[in-house]
C-alpha cells in the first residue's frame, strides 16, 4: 500500500501544469483529491475525469491571491474527507521582463500570487495540522532560486521567499509536520503564457521547446516526498532537464 493512500491532498493551480499531472498521478496512487483554481471550468472537467476513473474528488474556484479562497479550500478538504493531509501550494506565475521595464503591476503579481499565496495557503492549513498533530506542506519554488538570470529578478526574489519561507516553517514546526520545496527547471507548462516582453517570451519559448521536461517529472518528485514515511523530511527537490545550464 503506497503512503499516499487514502491521504487527503488539497492542490493550488490545479487546472492546468504541475498541478493538474500532480493531481492526475496521486488521484492514481488513491490519493483522495481537493483542486483548486481560478478556471472554473477546467477544474470541473479535470474532477469529472479523475472520478469516472474511480478517484475521491472535490474541487473549489480558488484565487491565491483571496485569503478567503484559501480558507475555503482547506474547508473543503477537512468537511468532504474529514481532514487534510498535505497542501501543495502549487499556483504561480512568471511574467518575467528585464527590470527596465518597469512592468511594476506584474511585479505585484508575482509577490501576490506567488509569495502572499504561499502564505495564505500556510495560514489556512496550519491551524488544522496543528490539531492533528500531522501534515505535510509542499510548496513550489524553481530552480531560478539556485541560478539567477538577467529578466528573471522579481520572479526569483518571490520563488526565493518562498523557499526562505518554507525552511523557517521548518524549523518552526517540530517533529509532526513535515515542509518540502519543490524547484523544477524548464518544464512544460503554461508558464510563458503571462510574459508580455515580446524578447523575453521568445527567449522562453525556445528554451522551453528545446529542453522542456514534462510536468509528470515534477508530479513524480512530489509523490516521492508525500510517500515518505512520517518521521521522513524531504527538505528540498530540484528537478531539472539534463540540457539546462
Amino acid at each position: 500500500m503506497s503512503h499516499t493512500d487514502a491521504k487527503v491532498i488539497a492542490i493550488t493551480g490545479a487546472s492546468s501544469g504541475i498541478g493538474q499531472a500532480t493531481a492526475e498521478l496521486l488521484a492514481r496512487h488513491r490519493a483522495r483529491i481537493v483542486l483548486g483554481a481560478r478556471r472554473e471550468d477546467r477544474l470541473a472537467a479535470l474532477a469529472q475525469r479523475l472520478s469516472q476513473e474511480g478517484a475521491r474528488v472535490a474541487w473549489r474556484a480558488t484565487d491565491v491571491t483571496r485569503r478567503q479562497d484559501l480558507e475555503g479550500l482547506v474547508a473543503l478538504a477537512t468537511e468532504r474527507f474529514g481532514r487534510l493531509d498535505v497542501l501543495i501550494n502549487n499556483a504561480g506565475i512568471g511574467p518575467i521582463s528585464p527590470l527596465d521595464d518597469l512592468r511594476v503591476d506584474e511585479w505585484d503579481a508575482m509577490i501576490d500570487i506567488n509569495l502572499r499565496g504561499v502564505l495564505y495557503g500556510i495560514a489556512a492549513a496550519l491551524p488544522v495540522f496543528r490539531s492533528q498533530q500531522s501534515g505535510h506542506f509542499v510548496n513550489v519554488a524553481s530552480t531560478a532560486v539556485h541560478r539567477i538570470t538577467p529578466a528573471q529578478g522579481v520572479y526569483a526574489a518571490t520563488k526565493t521567499g518562498v523557499r526562505v519561507l518554507s525552511e523557517a516553517l521548518r524549523q518552526e514546526a517540530g517533529d509532526s509536520l513535515r515542509v518540502t520545496v519543490i524547484s523544477p527547471g524548464f518544464t512544460n507548462t503554461e508558464f510563458a503564457h503571462d510574459i508580455t516582453n515580446p524578447e523575453t517570451k521568445a527567449q522562453i519559448a525556445m528554451g522551453k521547446a528545446t529542453m522542456a521536461i514534462g510536468p509528470e517529472a515534477i508530479a513524480e518528485a512530489i509523490t516521492y516526498a508525500i510517500e515518505q514515511p512520517a518521521h521522513v523530511d524531504v527538505g528540498e527537490i530540484i528537478v531539472r532537464p539534463t540540457a539546462q545550464a
